[in-house]
């Protein structure tokens, strides 16, 4: 079942800070499981959200950072981010599975590329699992999308306030050009 980003799951934290500028893979990808926190820290629950993602499609950083793992982790390739300015300890994302092209240590922009979505055995079919943690707790990770991330639907363009609308003279409504006025 699909479920979008609004429905997926407990909904933002209002603790975390909204500092993502670019979703981890395409444009608004579908939300295939959300955040379902566990009860108890070994509890049951989904610690992140699938994103809808086909194999090879570029993963990217949701926000700046640095690179504090690149590897393998159960056989699957996972890359783990520190978000810049987000507090001590800072917010980390997590993403697998992930062929990296970074390796830690290595200082990333938002949007720049961390690797590839691996074909390999993940949880779910055509997914990339997207997690944030500050410490050792697990957060929603929609957390950190501000608002415009979120919205759903096409843009809209709205009038812009104190512009007055050009006016067309109706054609046979008596409109008179200047050479008419005496």
């Amino acid at each position: 079942m699909t479920v979008t980003a609004a429905d997926a799951g407990a909904g933002p934290d209002p603790t975390v800070p909204a500092v993502a500028r670019h979703w981890p893979v395409g444009f608004r990808p579908a939300v295939l499981r959300g955040w379902e926190p566990p009860a108890t820290p070994y509890g049951p629950g989904h610690r992140g959200v699938d994103l809808a993602a086909v194999d090879a499609a570029p993963v990217r950083a949701v926000a700046a950072g640095k690179v504090s793992f690149a590897g393998r982790v159960a056989g699957r390739g996972v890359v783990s981010l520190e978000l810049t300015g987000t507090g001590a300890p800072p917010l980390r994302t997590t993403y697998e599975p992930v062929e990296a092209t970074v390796q830690k240590g290595d200082e990333v922009a938002a949007g720049e590329v961390l690797g590839t979505v691996e074909p390999t055995g993940s949880h779910c079919a055509a997914c990339l699992h997207w997690g944030l943690l500050r410490g050792d707790v697990y957060l929603n990770p929609l957390s950190v999308l501000p608002p415009w991330l979120l919205a759903r639907g096409p843009s809209r363009l709205l009038p812009v306030l104190g512009v007055p609308l050009p006016t067309r003279p109706r054609v046979g409504a008596g409109v008179r050009s200047q050479a008419d006025t005496p």
